[in-house]
């Protein structure tokens, strides 16, 4: 299914917003009095929920979809991106938009502001998804990965480059169109980016991404009931990192893919649209892994003593 075909049969608008002076581009869908706020990954932008916008808005919710500070076709002020950035631009963006509380949804970087504003304004979370969410790691080895295909893919490589940098998060083939690969060439080749894209990346530098990290005590202080979407293949985090999140966060629960790598809102699209929209109904109706592994009494293995950072 193509990205932009996923919401051939919903009404949306996608236009730029005025955020304190940064051109910020956003898609809305559904006229639902719940707000569902999605928040892409480091270097991403708003097509990678293309294929979760309609079922959302479908199912009541009013969808909103951001290219976050610096990211997509968002304004690229000057300066390192750090996460307070980051917060400050998404609050004054709901701000805008006329939305005082909202159920979070991010998925990498945006998982990790997601929490921190979940953390610092309990008042504005509802219900917090956190998928394949960033904030509690600092692998070097990730790191300089990230900083490097992303680098290599905007400054130097063009499309193959893209290719490999989405190659490095996406497991289902099926999800690495060629208009991914053209979406992401676009907004990658754009001199603004080009500009910026070391302001993008300096949470892959050592010494900026622990000052910038979450702490356990801080995910102590969340109140929101959270949804923790985990997989077995992700480049970036173990399960055992993940489960981190789960073990701090009060009212969590830890759900584990197997078909996807980095982002399963896009790779298990299906999967992960029922799943949350099961979870925005009623959290307690969403079980975590163990609970259903101690439930049906099974011997599978605990898989997180294997995994391993690639």
């Amino acid at each position: 299914m193509s990205y932009w075909n996923a919401l051939n049969r919903t009404a949306f608008s996608h236009r730029w917003v005025d955020v304190g002076g940064l051109s910020t581009r956003v898609v809305e869908a559904g006229e639902g009095e719940s707000t569902v706020l999605f928040l892409h990954g480091i270097g991403g932008h708003i097509e990678t929920f293309c294929r979760n916008i309609a079922p959302h808005a479908e199912a009541g919710y009013r969808v909103l979809a951001i290219d976050m500070l610096g990211h997509g076709y968002t304004a690229k002020p000057d300066g390192d991106y750090e996460i307070e950035r980051y917060v400050d631009h998404l609050l004054k963006f709901l701000e805008v938009m006329d939305v005082k509380h909202a159920n979070f949804a991010g998925t990498s970087l945006g998982g990790w502001v997601s929490a921190r504003i979940a953390a610092r304004h309990p008042e504005m979370v509802d219900r917090l998804a956190l998928i394949s969410s960033a904030g509690l790691t600092a692998h070097p080895s990730v790191m300089h990965n990230l900083k490097t295909l992303t680098e290599r893919a905007s400054l130097v490589a063009g499309r193959e480059g893209v290719r490999a940098r989405l190659d490095f998060v996406i497991k289902n083939q099926e999800a690495l169109t060629d208009e991914l690969i053209d979406i992401r060439h676009d907004i990658y080749a754009a001199d603004d980016y080009k500009r910026s894209v070391k302001n993008i990346m300096c949470l892959q530098n050592m010494e900026i991404r622990q000052r910038n990290l979450l702490t356990e005590d801080e995910l102590s202080k969340i109140e929101a009931p959270t949804l923790i979407v985990w997989t077995h293949d992700d480049p970036t985090a173990s399960v055992n990192d993940g489960r981190r999140y789960a073990d701090s966060i009060p009212d969590s629960r830890f759900i584990t893919f197997d078909n996807s790598s980095h982002m399963p809102q896009l790779e298990e699209w299906e999967r992960f649209n029922a799943l949350h929209l099961a979870f925005l109904a009623d959290p307690a109706s969403v079980r975590s892994d163990n609970d259903m592994r101690n439930s049906f009494k099974t011997n599978i293995p605990d898989i997180t003593q294997t995994e391993s950072i690639r």
